[in-house]
């Protein structure tokens, strides 16, 4: 029997057909995944490949994989029409002028007039970057320039009178013994603290409180991991490089371009990336408590304490919406707005809301609220949250849509607010709640998250220490360099122990009386 006679056989024919139609969708996916640039989608100005979840296949070393991160979709026809450029340029110079637009289109003119397929790669690539640095656009009741120019839109609560000199946080932690900040080199670093007994509980009763609160406005509780690739932040809008970044990065030996999330923004929008919701999906809105790491860096006396430091517990919310007439995003930003003000209400504070000017906003918002609480006890106004409608800059960059009622798919637009960073929220309850004799209230939608417990007690029976610093004292120093030699006093009693037991006590930044 000939060839030809065998492949007309009914089986042999439905097995070969079988066979080519593989090949030719494994040659198709393979020719799509390396393509350097993308057709637009029907009736749509951004550039797209696929509408539904990026799969990634399990590696087990995939730590030490390099990260293939979704391919931006960027608005071609806005950012490369001549008729924008005076009103883009003038964005970036409100916006501390970073990006640069005519970089922008010297790419987009070489790549379109190129011809050799090598070449039109890599000036696609250096396109990418030059358009991945350009600011979101932002809204016309923006106040233009720097943050002087914050526009107030409300306080709320009454200003606490005090008969005596309030206390710092630090200073009534200290007395309350259930604060530590100063006194942490021997385990850690600067801008590090301990909470200990009743703080720790009031951290636990402000996330119940707030986390029972966002449940009951409809959103949905996630747990997010710390450790996030670094396309994912860049995408969210945070620089992970550079002098001025306040990102802490992975050692590269272990894990290639993996970084300790600044904020659990980032990791839910990581969690977004690549979906595809419908109408129906959304609003959306999302909520995680995480721990959060920056390298902050301040020397402002306000800011010393637990104001500032390199890691904290954070509530945030997060939340998508449809793009169908613009309108959305800023009700969902107006919302997440309401739901701080209504925390922060019930929790007793005096604070004031300010919509942010352009030099504020950084790369992704196109609008942005603070809430700055009063802080007693160094006279000055603190940022407790902030709330931000970054649009379509997250979403463009991480491929997050929507299929609208015509069935087309189109970018989400993204919102993100802070409902409660505890260290600051703590500092503002302690120095607002605090009495004369020491002791400080618990604002009362807390108390039963604390067993009823209406105060925060100084402890009767103080212990009788002070702490030194290590770094200064040239007695503990030659203590703890001939500390070897008295370890054999274990072995008697009397005299010797006692001496042992006073050198110990220095060794580990205490000292007896």
């Amino acid at each position: 029997m000939l060839l030809t006679e065998i492949i007309m056989t009914l089986p042999a024919r439905q097995m070969f057909f079988k066979s080519l139609r593989k090949s030719l969708t494994t040659v198709m996916k393979r020719s799509i995944d390396q393509a350097p640039h993308f057709q637009p989608c029907k009736d749509c100005r951004y550039f797209s490949l696929s509408a539904k979840r990026r799969k990634v296949p399990e590696n087990p070393k995939e730590w030490q994989t390099k990260f293939e991160s979704t391919n931006p979709e960027f608005d071609w026809d806005f950012l490369c029409n001549s008729k924008n450029l005076s009103f883009i340029e003038n964005n970036i110079q409100n916006r501390k002028g970073v990006g640069d637009i005519q970089k922008v289109l010297y790419l987009w003119d070489r790549y379109n007039k190129e011809i050799m397929v090598a070449n039109k790669e890599v000036v696609w690539k250096d396109l990418i970057k030059a358009a991945a640095d350009l600011p979101n656009t932002h809204h016309t009741s923006t106040p233009i320039g720097e943050e002087s120019n914050a526009r107030l839109v409300e306080t709320v609560g009454m200003l606490k009178e005090f008969e005596f000199q309030p206390k710092t946080v630090v200073e009534l932690g200290e007395d309350l013994h259930i604060l530590r900040t100063d006194n942490v080199t021997a385990a850690t670093g600067h801008r590090t603290y301990y909470f200990m007994d009743d703080l720790v509980n009031l951290e636990d009763a402000l996330i119940q409180f707030t986390l029972e609160y966002l449940q009951q406005q409809g959103f949905t509780l996630v747990s997010v991991p710390d450790l996030i690739y670094s396309p994912v932040i860049e995408a969210c809008g945070f620089k992970t490089s550079g002098e001025r970044n306040q990102v802490y990065k992975i050692d590269n030996t272990a894990y290639n371009d993996v970084c300790l999330a600044g904020t659990s923004e980032m990791s839910l929008a990581g969690y977004m990336a690549d979906e595809c919701l419908t109408s129906q999906d959304m609003p959306k809105k999302l909520t995680a408590v995480s721990r959060c790491y920056r390298r902050e860096g301040s020397d402002s006396y306000e800011e010393k304490g637990i104001y500032r430091v390199h890691q904290f517990t954070k509530i945030e919310m997060f939340g998508v919406t449809e793009n169908k007439t613009g309108e959305e995003s800023d009700q969902l930003l107006q919302h997440f707005l309401q739901i701080e003000k209504n925390l922060f209400t019930q929790l007793g504070l005096h604070f004031r809301i300010l919509e942010m000017p352009t030099q504020c906003l950084g790369a992704p918002a196109y609008r942005k609220y603070d809430m700055e609480a009063w802080m007693p006890a160094k006279q000055f106004w603190g940022e407790i949250s902030s709330a931000s409608n970054c649009t379509d800059y997250q979403s463009r960059r991480l491929g997050i849509k929507y299929t609208d009622k015509k069935h087309e798919n189109r970018h989400v637009h993204t919102i993100n607010g802070t409902a409660c960073a505890v260290p600051r929220m703590i500092m503002a309850i302690l120095e607002n709640y605090q009495r004369k004799d020491g002791s400080v209230d618990i604002p009362q939608v807390l108390q039963p998250y604390m067993g009823n417990k209406t105060q925060l007690l100084t402890p009767r029976h103080k212990p009788n220490v002070h702490w030194v610093n290590l770094h200064k004292s040239k007695t503990i120093k030659i203590l703890i360099h001939y500390l070897p030699v008295f370890s054999f006093c274990n072995l008697f009693k009397g005299p010797i122990p006692i001496i042992f037991w006073r050198i110990k006590l220095l060794n580990f930044g205490l000292k007896s009386h």
